[in-house]
């Protein structure tokens, strides 16, 4: 067996004649199981977090979108619709038109973004499943709104007495002042036939229509669009499922991916992320003191037995990695049971709710392995940081006097 590790291990379950060194070691692990325990709840906190911001998104957004690379609508011919049809990456395509509209009932006004869709686009996202209440889209001048444009204008499902009002800028050139104002725009009366719910930015921000009503509304042929929406065939290669799609389309339209869509929120969640790791590392940093200090108590109560082994021919080199070796295990031991402590805090989040954000909805946590990785490696550096400035304090003045 090798010769530091095996005289760590015993200097490990071994209790020092004084209390206090004791006590010292005591606090020194609880520090390291705590600490470890801490980042690992944080971190699976905020993948948590992060899954549930982007489950929003996820509902409105296809796996990649192509959208106008320059204005704000391209045009699609038959052939190019065959050639998308014929990607063997691609499960479904759905074609949209969207554009910013004016909205009005009995007074109350609202600015949003009206989108126009075909029939595939429930199978390209998961738009339909956020209904609230009432249907989806049902008959062609019926339109499905976010819950927050509805209480703003005051509107209800099925109101055919008083229907919501939309008004969309014609398309046209020359001066506004020199054109009347029944001129400017287009006027649509719709029924809403569904409510969506997803969360407060969205939930004012869409109405979703059929792409021929749309495209009426505003004055577009019926091969234009705004974007064409993709849902890839599971495990398929996205990099060369882009690389046909932009041959298919003459290299006309810009690709996005879900991340490349929502660039803005994937930042601030990895910011976010990032800093709350720095900012616990910090305290780890300062909690692994401890280590340096415990260590350094046990090399003084333990001077006698270094001296034994340094006059039975263990050398200075051999003394430090005993008290190396001694630091790293109680660094790793701690981190791990601290990561089994969190780890089954966040197993217990998951299986029971028990923290709850409201009365029906639990705060939501992710287990993910990588932050278990993240966890024991941050610990293990830091362990063998402070057990090497630790270690270093053994010298011949010590083990000769």
């Amino acid at each position: 067996m090798n010769f530091p590790l095996y005289i760590a291990k015993r200097y490990i379950r071994s209790k020092s004649s004084q209390n206090a060194v004791n006590i010292i070691n005591f606090i020194t692990f609880l520090v390291i199981v705590i600490g470890s325990a801490a980042l690992f709840i944080v971190l699976s906190g905020f993948a948590g977090l992060k899954t549930f911001s982007l489950s929003f998104t996820n509902s409105f957004d296809p796996e990649l979108k192509a959208i106008p690379a320059t204005g704000k609508f391209f045009t699609l011919s038959a052939e190019q619709e065959t050639k998308l049809a014929a990607i063997q990456g691609i499960a479904y395509y759905s074609k949209e038109i969207e554009e910013k509209v004016y909205l009005e009932h009995k007074g109350k006004n609202h600015i949003a973004y009206l989108k126009g869709i075909d029939s595939n686009y429930t199978n390209v996202t998961g738009v339909d499943s956020t209904i609230y209440y009432g249907d989806w889209l049902i008959n062609n001048d019926q339109v499905v709104a976010g819950i927050g444009i509805i209480n703003i204008l005051g509107v209800m499902v099925n109101q055919f007495r008083s229907p919501m009002q939309i008004y969309a800028f014609k398309p046209g050139e020359g001066s506004i002042s020199q054109q009347s104002n029944n001129s400017l725009y287009n006027q649509l009366p719709v029924v809403v036939s569904g409510v969506y719910a997803v969360e407060a930015d969205l939930d004012n921000k869409y109405v979703f229509a059929h792409l021929p009503l749309v495209q009426a509304l505003l004055e577009k042929e019926p091969n234009q669009y705004s974007g064409i929406n993709f849902k890839l065939v599971e495990g398929a290669n996205e990099k060369a499922v882009r690389e046909l799609v932009l041959q298919r389309l003459e290299n006309k339209v810009i690709l996005k991916n879900r991340q490349e869509l929502n660039s803005t929120l994937y930042k601030m969640l990895n910011t976010e992320n990032v800093a709350t790791y720095l900012i616990f590392t910090l305290v780890l940093i300062i909690a692994l003191f401890n280590v340096v200090g415990a260590i350094i108590m046990m090399i003084l109560d333990k001077q006698q037995n270094s001296k034994t082994l340094y006059s039975f021919g263990t050398t200075i080199k051999e003394l430090r990695r005993i008290y190396f070796v001694q630091g790293i295990l109680v660094t790793g031991i701690g981190g791990l049971i601290g990561v089994l402590l969190g780890s089954l805090l966040i197993w217990s989040q998951l299986a029971f709710g028990w923290l709850k954000i409201t009365p029906t909805l639990a705060y939501p946590v992710a287990y993910q392995a990588i932050n278990v990785g993240i966890v024991l490696g941050t610990i293990l550096v830091l362990g063998i940081i402070a057990s090497k400035i630790a270690s270093s304090r053994i010298n011949k003045t010590l083990v000769s006097h």
